[in-house]
């Protein structure tokens, strides 16, 4: 679930709670709230996802390497074989089959360390965009449970008073 979305059915949550005759207070499922709370915390940003995606795309581009790598490295054993036959060119078509080679192992690690440092700067980044919303959603929640918190405070205090006016007029009258 999406970390806005959630925290949208928390504003719901509060819209929908019935409010208290006496006071701005209002009555919330603490069930309820605390379930949703929990979905927000697991909830994860689509950065992750994204980094997730990069990091599949390196495998590709590694594999595309290693096909590349494969492909230069037939084609070398190919070229050797068909010089080996022709007996004045062997010495030649050995060298060739090395450069080729060295070549294709040099190009595969040049993008396997590319493709590997993209993916962990897009990581990086992912991880830091999810880490700031999960600061932002936490500091929405926490204004929000203060917000609960000073409202339920009011409506006891006027519960209290309520209890108060009611146990003096009682000891006031003559029973």
């Amino acid at each position: 679930m999406d970390i806005l979305h959630l925290i949208d059915r928390l504003e719901e949550l509060v819209g929908e709670a019935r409010k208290l005759p006496v006071g701005g207070g209002a009555v919330i499922s603490r069930q309820r709230l605390l379930d949703l709370i929990d979905r927000m915390r697991v909830a994860v940003p689509k950065e992750v996802y994204e980094a997730r995606e990069i990091m599949e795309k390196r495998d590709e581009v590694l594999a595309d390497a290693g096909g590349e790598a494969s492909r230069l490295i037939a084609r070398a054993q190919e070229e050797v074989e068909t010089r080996l036959k022709k007996t004045e060119v062997v010495k030649a078509a050995e060298e060739r089959a090395r450069q080729i080679l060295a070549q294709a192992q040099a190009r595969m690690e040049e993008l396997s360390r590319e493709a590997e440092a993209q993916a962990a700067a897009r990581l990086d980044d992912a991880q830091a965009a999810a880490r700031e919303q999960m600061r932002e959603a936490d500091v929405y929640a926490l204004q929000t449970l203060k917000k609960l918190e000073t409202e339920l405070n009011e409506f006891i205090a006027t519960v209290q008073r309520g209890v108060e006016t009611l146990e003096k007029r009682a000891t006031e009258r003559p029973g």
